[in-house]
């Protein structure tokens, strides 16, 4: 593993005391799966480096935009919780569109009560503070009657109002939620360009409402997943970074470095070179979207760091 990460940005916020926060997405956690370019039969153990180098790297919490199962089984959230049995740290996160029930479910999905009493302070939406950051929660994916027929995500106008109320008191709040903005996914329309085939996976239903909430709540950053690539980009007032997934290319966890002056966000690989080669050639060659996927994922890697604010951004893209 990276001895301490490249640097994927460098932030003027969220500032505070000096904190170390793993964020961790979309780990998938297959316990009786295995294939494809998520590569469900290492999911667990992918998973697992995460957690074990995030404690010995002595962080102070660990964050998830959330996909920590295959598709909500009960089977692999006791993979999830067996896993974060030993983490002493607070672990918050927040549903992913596989975390919730589908109408295409063949198992019965454990409700979001459980998800939000086991990975968070009880509810949805939530505001915790840990490592010094008031850290707010929203669920983008949707619960047992809504979304049902879909993956894309939504934020609906209940909790918009919960976060424009519980934004006024916070300081530098930091955000999470499933799905992306729009240059997230416009980032991915422009590869089409390159390969007219690929898809342009589920998106985020009125994102406007959201980042204009969020921008009147003065929030510092907002943290997403969804689509498995380490991304920055800036929406409306809203500053985001999307965290990689642990289960395929290119495996890994962002590291935030909170200080006074501002926080670096390291990219920190959960597998060795040749772990990595091989999520790569597996990605690649699963389908045209996933190969699309692969070749984004290398350029932004091969373009860190996407974002540093203490002068021009790079990779940063203008605001829609």
């Amino acid at each position: 593993m990276t001895a301490s990460g490249p640097v994927l940005a460098h932030l003027d916020r969220p500032r505070g005391p000096e904190a170390r926060v793993g964020v961790v997405a979309d780990p998938h956690l297959s316990t009786r799966a295995e294939g494809t370019s998520k590569l469900f039969e290492h999911t667990v153990d992918h998973f697992a480096a995460a957690v074990e180098d995030m404690r010995r790297r002595d962080v102070d919490a660990v964050l998830s935009p959330g996909d920590l199962t295959k598709d909500g089984e009960p089977w692999n959230y006791g993979a999830v919780d067996d896993v974060l049995a030993d983490l002493d740290v607070p672990f918050l996160a927040v549903p992913g569109n596989h975390d919730v029930p589908k109408a295409s479910d063949e198992h019965e999905t454990p409700p979001l009560e459980r998800f939000a009493r086991k990975y968070g302070p009880g509810e949805l939406p939530f505001h915790a503070e840990v490592a010094g950051l008031d850290v707010f929660g929203v669920n983008s994916a949707g619960t047992a009657e809504r979304l049902t027929e879909s993956h894309d995500g939504h934020v609906e106008q209940s909790q918009r109002d919960w976060l424009a109320e519980a934004l006024e008191n916070a300081i530098d709040p930091v955000v999470l939620v499933h799905h992306n903005f729009p240059p997230v996914s416009e980032q991915l329309a422009a590869h089409q360009a390159i390969e007219p085939e690929m898809a342009v996976p589920p998106t985020m239903r009125e994102p406007t409402p959201l980042a204009e909430t969020l921008a009147a709540g003065d929030t510092a950053l907002t943290l997403t997943g969804h689509y498995h690539l380490p991304t920055a980009d800036h929406y409306r007032g809203v500053r985001e970074i999307a965290a990689p997934t642990t289960c395929s290319f290119p495996q890994s966890y962002l590291l935030l470095e909170v200080s006074p002056e501002g926080t670096t966000v390291r990219f920190v690989p959960v597998a060795d070179e040749t772990g990595l080669e091989m999520a790569h050639a597996r990605r690649s060659a699963d389908s045209t979207t996933a190969r699309g996927l692969t070749a984004i994922a290398a350029a932004r890697v091969a373009s860190f760091p996407l974002i540093d604010d203490r002068q021009t951004p790079r990779l940063d893209c203008s605001d829609r």
